[in-house]
């Protein structure tokens, strides 16, 4: 199985428990509350140890009442464990989570994404509203997006929508190369303004690190 940043994965009960039994008292009911909803786990970048038959997850509760703090979760399981994965939520599974005045940009987001074939998904706090019902959406809330392009005419136009769509959406999120290879689509799109910095930084399953971006150019088909 092949896993990716931001993916999403369901444990066995084993895998629970034994995730329960690494982690400190403290997040231990956080961990059971997901396990007894059938909520998923979601992909991190591995550990420096890591292990090939560990896959490295995390999971984030919704932001404390009246300070707001995010506390993260990370973890471990073993592949074994592992009885479903996903990839992350499509956009059309978040516009139920969305506040009312965001719905009909992002409807028109999803609509324009799928007409031209791109593949568009969401992640971060608007994804786990919607899978989970519990409240993390503020009025400083990001959308975070991520766009998986297979050719260069696809990156083009998803990078046009993303910037078009901007303007009216608190967009964020990355650009997922076939690799799985990922760079923060507003990162690329100022790296291609400034031809100087050709230079991008790229996260990975394994690494973070500045790559030029025509090696990531490279992955794409030129049709």
């Amino acid at each position: 199985m092949m896993f990716y940043r931001h993916n999403r994965v369901w444990l066995s009960a084993n895998g629970w428990r034994a995730a329960c039994e690494k982690l400190p008292a403290a997040h231990v009911k956080e961990l059971m509350r997901w396990a007894e909803n059938g909520w998923p786990a979601i992909v991190r970048r591995n550990d420096a140890d890591a292990r090939p038959d560990m896959l490295y997850l995390g999971l984030a509760p919704p932001p404390e009442p009246g300070t707001g703090t995010k506390i993260r979760i990370p973890f471990s399981a073993g592949t074994a464990d592992i009885v479903r994965h996903e990839a992350p939520l499509a956009l059309m599974g978040a516009e139920s989570a969305l506040p009312s005045v965001w719905r009909c940009a992002f409807s028109a987001l999803a609509a324009a994404a799928s007409s031209k074939g791109l593949e568009f998904r969401v992640y971060g706090s608007v994804a786990l509203q919607a899978i989970t019902g519990l409240p993390y959406l503020a009025t400083s809330s990001d959308i975070d997006i991520l766009f998986y392009p297979c050719t260069h005419a696809q990156l083009q136009e998803g990078m046009a929508l993303l910037q078009l769509y901007a303007k009216q959406l608190p967009l964020d999120g990355e650009i997922v190369f076939p690799s799985g290879r990922a760079v923060a689509w507003k990162e690329w799109a100022q790296a291609l303004e400034n031809p100087g910095r050709l230079r991008v930084l790229a996260k990975g399953m394994s690494s973070l690190s500045l790559v030029p971006a025509t090696d990531l150019l490279a992955e794409l088909e030129q049709s």
